[in-house]
């Protein structure tokens, strides 16, 4: 019998990029599938702590094994800042705000904090923490990073987020500058999620799916 697996999110392209990694191992559901669940608060300290607490609440609103994920950016000269609160750096009011809007709001309050670092000092990196956990206790946790500096000004229209202002020395590039393909091969949830495959196949293997 196919493991069925609830990704804690309503955003489609999550779950494609777990079907694409996975292949057909599990049948994905979403929260969009379940639009009567309570939102599962986030108040961790932590991306750890974050994804934690909702593949828990989820998976015991559900019954279903769950995996959630919680990432952010985190820069060095601002003491590990943004971090959890990335999603929401200049503000939480996103009342009739479009998506674009308040990533340009993050990072133009980040360049204005940095401003006058050198670039030396400007590292940073990407991190995502993914867990896996059925309704009594967690099953599976990974992490992933990408490493990189902070620019002084955005470049590229790709990506989302902190995109534009994240360099990545090797690929002399921003994030924003390069297409989806190469950015899930080095990006801190494509590197979290290579972690989770083999991980997951042998949790699966070892019949623990079925109990």
């Amino acid at each position: 019998m196919m493991q069925t697996i609830l990704v804690a999110t309503t955003n489609p392209g999550k779950v494609r990029e777990l079907r694409a990694l996975l292949g057909d191992q599990v049948e994905w559901k979403s929260l969009a599938d379940f639009p009567g669940v309570a939102e599962v608060t986030e108040d961790g300290t932590t991306f750890a702590e974050n994804a934690r607490r909702k593949a828990l609440g989820y998976a015991q609103a559900t019954g279903l094994w769950t995996l959630a994920d919680d990432s952010g950016l985190v820069v060095d000269a601002l003491g590990g800042a943004p971090g959890v609160n990335s999603a929401r750096f200049a503000g939480d009011d996103r009342n009739g705000v479009d998506r674009k809007t308040i990533d340009r709001r993050n990072w133009e309050k980040l360049l204005s904090l940095m401003e006058g670092i050198p670039t030396e000092e400007r590292t940073a990196r990407f991190v995502c923490c993914l867990c896996l956990a059925g309704p009594e206790q967690v099953l599976l946790e990974t992490a992933g990073t990408v490493e990189g500096l902070i620019t002084t000004e955005p470049a590229g229209t790709g990506g989302f987020g902190y995109d534009p202002v994240f360099f990545v020395p090797q690929l002399g590039r921003t994030v924003a500058q390069i297409g989806d393909e190469e950015k899930n091969a080095i990006s801190h949830r494509g590197n979290a999620m290579r972690k989770l495959k083999p991980l997951l196949g042998e949790l699966l293997r070892t019949g623990a799916a079925g109990s």
